[in-house]
């Protein structure tokens, strides 16, 4: 597609290629992005972004579509199997068919669910991403991976289902409180540290600009980990390249080891970004323990992630909670844990069934 003036196009290829457009005031490329064919569109949001599903409502009606607004719980409230047959339900009521549509407005747990709505209903239709904070922009919207909670763990059940495009407007960043801001910052720096550590150098050159959507390299740090993200899922949709044989999405998975475990044993409560933080200083230290990493690129983690706000240190639960929900991460294979590490900056690679009391090593690294 033609980027609108002043946009960006960053797109994700594979089997079901898309776009995803990066710029200001985009909110009217949500048609363009739906693409022709829907008679019913259902616009999934969170509760904060009611102003908005309403301003995108009045658009979509003024094509002639039949819109179905479903607002959402907060956060990760919505990723649960009961807000799922809500909205289906819902969709069941309003006549949805195949040809019909789904628009996520929100954050990361928005367009999870929202996503994942989509892939099952009528085992797929058509979603649209308009993320709405900086982990949904970088992170959540971009790839097709979908899924919801249980009480066993984060994301356990879900589907791939690649959207027909993301709408990052970067001026609904300027609603955000700047501590989900700065959480976000979290994948951001994740991307940096597996990909493109030119991200790391321009926080590394002014983190005061770095954690403010207006900061001079902004849109540029939110463009190059959207590019990173592109760029490994286009060749391994479904986490399922073998080691050794190219860049697999699971590198993407750098610090959510942990980093979910805590979300865990958190109850939902923490912001994922600064789960994942922690989880990346724990992965670096689990690195070095195993004599994959140098300690200068562990001390580069705790440096970088403490110049924008983001914690290096979790003083809750208990070590064999943790190793519990780690053990049932999806990263998990039989009753092996797999960690994503790095044997350098931007040099990915996995730590497959490591030694006990190395994991406990290095989680005395980041507990207190």
């Amino acid at each position: 597609m033609t980027p609108p003036d002043d946009a960006t196009c960053i797109t994700v290829g594979g089997d079901a290629p898309y776009d995803v457009l990066v710029g200001h005031g985009l909110r009217g490329e949500v048609v363009t992005m739906l693409g022709r064919g829907a008679h019913r569109v259902a616009i999934l949001h969170a509760a904060p972004m009611a102003p908005t599903a309403a301003a995108v409502r009045a658009d979509l009606e003024g094509r002639g579509l039949q819109v179905l607004v479903l607002p959402l719980p907060d956060g990760e409230a919505a990723k649960t199997a009961a807000v799922a047959a809500e909205c289906w339900s819902a969709l069941g009521r309003a006549g949805f068919t195949r040809t019909d549509a789904v628009v996520a407005i929100g954050g990361g747990a928005t367009t999870d669910l929202a996503g994942f709505v989509a892939a099952t209903w009528l085992r797929g239709v058509r979603v649209v991403h308009v993320p709405t904070t900086l982990l949904g922009m970088v992170d959540a919207a971009v790839g097709g991976k979908t899924g919801i909670n249980t009480a066993e763990g984060k994301n356990l059940v879900g589907s791939f289902h690649p959207p027909a495009g993301v709408v990052c407007d970067l001026d609904t960043l300027h609603t955000l409180e700047p501590r989900d801001y700065v959480a976000g910052l979290a994948e951001v720096v994740k991307a940096g540290f597996i990909a493109d550590p030119r991200i790391l150098e321009l926080v590394e050159a002014d983190p005061a600009a770095a954690v403010r959507p207006d900061g001079l390299h902004a849109r540029e740090l939110i463009e190059r980990a959207i590019q990173v993200k592109a760029t490994v899922v286009a060749g391994d949709l479904r986490e399922q390249r073998a080691a050794g044989t190219g860049v697999s999405r699971e590198i993407l998975n750098y610090g959510h080891t942990l980093g979910h475990a805590i979300e865990r044993a958190e109850h939902y409560t923490w912001r994922h970004g600064d789960a994942v933080a922690i989880g990346m200083v724990y992965a670096a230290e689990l690195a070095r323990l195993a004599g994959r990493l140098d300690a200068g690129s562990v001390a580069r983690h705790r440096a970088v992630l403490t110049s924008v706000g983001l914690p290096l240190s979790y003083g809750g639960g208990n070590w064999p909670a943790l190793l519990e929900a780690m053990q049932v991460d999806k990263k998990a294979r039989a009753d092996r844990l797999r960690f994503v590490v790095l044997d350098g900056i931007a040099r990915p690679s996995i730590l497959e069934g490591p030694d006990p009391a190395l994991l406990v090593a290095a989680y005395k690294e980041v507990s207190g």
